[in-house]
């Protein structure tokens, strides 16, 4: 047989395996042949050198919000394409009905990703519950609350219309009764419930303290977000979670106080899975400039330690990057860290950043990074064995990566509507130099070559998780 794709010389890493020395067959898409003998391909590619990784998934990924869907697919799945990502997770915000807008929503997305994408639908108000059963039917399987909004603090930007440059913003207030509604309902389909646990009064209570004090900068934003905060909502959420024996998937931890209130959750009986960001394992409150500014924000440098700890103790399923496709002009504000919005881009930094902090440094292995980039966001949000690993019959979603590549991180070589990053300037040793989608390159040596629209919406049905 003469294969599509044979990639050989191949150091690949097979997650929960270990490192296998093979040739990789490739034919349709899909990954057909292990072999140590030639491969007959109308392409080949020589990985002589490095290390062939699943294709990463990142289960956190904001656009569509400052500009439509239709535009936004394209730009950040271009970045996504750079990093070595393969599969991004919109984490969907509607100030409307699902059942009128979640098709329009599709329909423009799928004739923009270059790399495969799903959904992840937002409970944002109570006529929202009666729309889940829509969203399981379109293959939306994981629901995002935001116990952090409420009141004075409650106000957020939507995704935009596709094809609109008006930007919809709207006030939420997530009470008791709209979360345990949630939990109840989503558990009904075995579902995942993903939650930003923060609690909103002590935010606005010590908010307003550190505005009186005329505090500014990344330490005064993290003071005013204590991780006590955290701590609490992860207890309440659980405790509402065992209940219901509802799974929950709790995203962008970075603090000490919310791994602690997981470790205690966790032996109370609670299923919980659990994602940090690049950006905790990198940046702390030392960092000069409110371009880091988040939510949840950044923390101490023991914070950081703890991260990275909890990574290798397996406390810490995933890696997402929570990233936010908005430019510099936007993000700042009036120059001050209460004007200047939350979040950054970061879907191009990922894997560079675990390749060269992580495994260059000696922290984390390179299978360890397969596990938390790919192979767990898979299996938990219900794309294994399609995604997430190198196995006969996956998608031959694929990334070649070069632990000796160094290069200085620039707005330019990321590619994303963004015009700025936290990582600028910063030497990361260790990158993607091969994305590929399906059979099908989509970056190479930096160059992205993928086609608006090859991206596959995938659609999950719910599984088991075991309670």
């Amino acid at each position: 047989m003469t294969f599509d794709v044979g990639i050989v010389n191949a150091r690949i890493v097979v997650p929960k395996v270990g490192i296998v020395n093979t040739n990789i067959a490739i034919k349709d898409g899909k990954i057909k042949e292990f072999t140590p003998d030639e491969v007959q391909a109308d392409k080949r590619i020589d990985a002589e050198g490095l290390y062939v990784l699943p294709g990463a998934i990142d289960p956190h990924v904001h656009y569509g919000v400052y500009t439509p869907i239709d535009k936004a697919a394209e730009s950040e799945s271009r970045s996504a394409a750079v990093g070595g990502v393969t599969t991004m997770m919109r984490m969907f915000r509607l100030y409307s009905s699902y059942k009128q807008k979640l098709k329009e929503h599709l329909d423009a997305s799928k004739r923009s990703h270059l790399i495969d994408y799903s959904y992840h639908a937002s409970i944002l108000m109570p006529e929202h519950l009666d729309e889940i059963a829509h969203c399981i039917k379109a293959g939306i399987t994981s629901f995002k609350l935001y116990m952090n909004l409420k009141g004075e603090i409650g106000t957020i930007y939507m995704d935009m219309e596709p094809y609109s440059n008006t930007m919809i913003s709207g006030n939420v207030s997530i009470d008791d009764s709209l979360m345990q509604s949630t939990i109840k309902t989503v558990a009904g389909y075995d579902g995942i419930v993903m939650v930003h646990a923060e609690d909103p009064d002590t935010c606005a209570r010590e908010m307003a303290r550190e505005k009186s004090e005329d505090k500014n900068g990344l330490q005064a934003w993290s003071e005013c977000r204590p991780s006590r905060s955290e701590y609490d909502s992860i207890a309440k959420i659980s405790s509402w979670a065992r209940q219901d024996k509802c799974t929950l998937y709790l995203p962008h931890i970075g603090s000490s106080g919310a791994i602690d209130s997981i470790i205690n959750e966790r032996k109370n009986g609670t299923n919980i899975f659990v994602e940090t960001c690049p950006h905790y394992l990198t940046h702390s409150t030392d960092f000069e400039s409110i371009t880091a500014k988040v939510v949840p924000p950044i923390r101490s440098k023991e914070d950081v330690q703890r991260m990275w700890q909890a990574l290798k103790d397996g406390t810490v399923n995933c890696i997402g990057t929570d990233h936010v496709a908005n430019r510099l002009d936007m993000k700042m504000g009036n120059g001050d860290i209460w004007s200047a919005l939350s979040g950054f881009p970061g879907i191009a930094t990922m894997l560079p950043v675990l390749l060269s902090e992580g495994v260059n440094k000696g922290r984390i292995s390179i299978q360890k990074v397969a596990e938390l980039t790919s192979f767990n966001a898979a299996e938990i949000f219900g794309m294994f064995p399609k995604k997430g690993t190198i196995a006969i019959d996956s998608d031959a979603d694929l990334v070649l990566v070069d632990l000796e590549k160094e290069q200085k991180v620039t707005p330019e070589l990321l590619q994303s509507y963004s015009n700025y990053t936290i990582y600028d300037g910063m030497k990361i040793r260790g990158w993607p130099v091969l994305t590929m989608v399906r059979g099908q390159i989509v970056m190479e040596d930096g160059q992205v070559i993928g086609k608006s629209g090859y991206g596959e919406y995938i659609a999950r049905k719910p599984k088991s998780h075991g309670n």
